[in-house]
This record gives structure tokens, C-alpha cells and sequence, in this order.
């Protein structure tokens, strides 16, 4: 088993303009465990995946809908979401990345960093705490 590298950078020089505001959005709702898996060698769908933890599903829909917001501000319109209906994972599909925002649970359950363990993992820092 291929074991992903963690390691933690400055979100605003490594990362897409568009995620890393996508990240701020989640801290900004007070999302935990924020990190960003860089599949551009391991998958053609997508650049990144953002995957951050809400602790309750009325959180994780916060969480996803000021994601949203903040980006279509920004001009950019996820092309798919889905999840709002149950909102323990909201998914937002922007093409370069996708959003995905778990309860703590289903986040353990699925499991997408080890899923996808050769893709680089980068723990993103919450701003404020910089």
C-alpha cells in the first residue's frame, strides 16, 4: 500500500486561487481537519480534492453553502451538488476540484485519503491561525 507524504504549506502560494478561498469559506464555518489531495497524477477528473469535517449535519450544510457561496461569488458555479438532502456529505463539483464535506462519521467510513493514498496530501492551515 502506497502511503500518501503530509505536508503542510502556505495555502495561498501552492494551491488554486479558487480552492484556497473554498478552504477559507470552511474555516470560516468552523470546518476541522481541512486538507486538499493533489490527484493531478492520479486521477483525469479532477486537479484536487478539499475534504474538511463538519461535527453535525446542520454544520456540514453551513459549511457546504458558504463554499458555494463564497465561490459563485468569485464567479465560479459548481457544476454538480449533491448531498443537501441529508447533509452528513455534500459534495460540490467545480471541475478543477471538488468539495467534499463529511461529518466526522461518514468521513472515518469512506475514508478518500486513504482511497486515494497516492495522491499528495497537504494539510491546509487555517488562515486566521497564521
Amino acid at each position: 500500500m502506497t502511503t500518501s507524504k503530509t505536508e503542510r504549506y502556505d495555502i495561498t502560494v501552492r494551491l488554486p486561487e479558487d480552492l484556497v478561498d473554498a478552504a477559507r469559506a470552511a474555516y470560516d464555518k468552523k470546518a476541522t481537519d481541512v486538507v486538499a489531495l493533489d490527484l493531478r497524477k492520479a486521477a483525469a477528473f479532477t486537479d484536487y480534492f478539499l475534504i474538511c469535517t463538519g461535527q453535525n449535519t446542520r454544520q456540514v450544510r453551513a459549511i457546504a453553502e458558504a463554499i458555494e457561496a463564497g465561490l459563485r461569488k468569485s464567479g465560479v458555479k459548481p457544476a454538480h451538488v449533491e448531498g443537501y438532502e441529508r447533509s452528513d456529505w455534500v459534495l460540490l463539483d467545480c471541475f478543477d476540484f471538488v468539495v467534499h464535506v463529511f461529518t466526522e462519521d461518514l468521513r472515518r467510513f469512506y475514508n478518500l485519503e486513504r482511497l486515494w493514498g497516492s495522491a499528495e496530501r497537504i494539510v491546509v492551515s487555517d488562515p486566521a491561525r497564521r
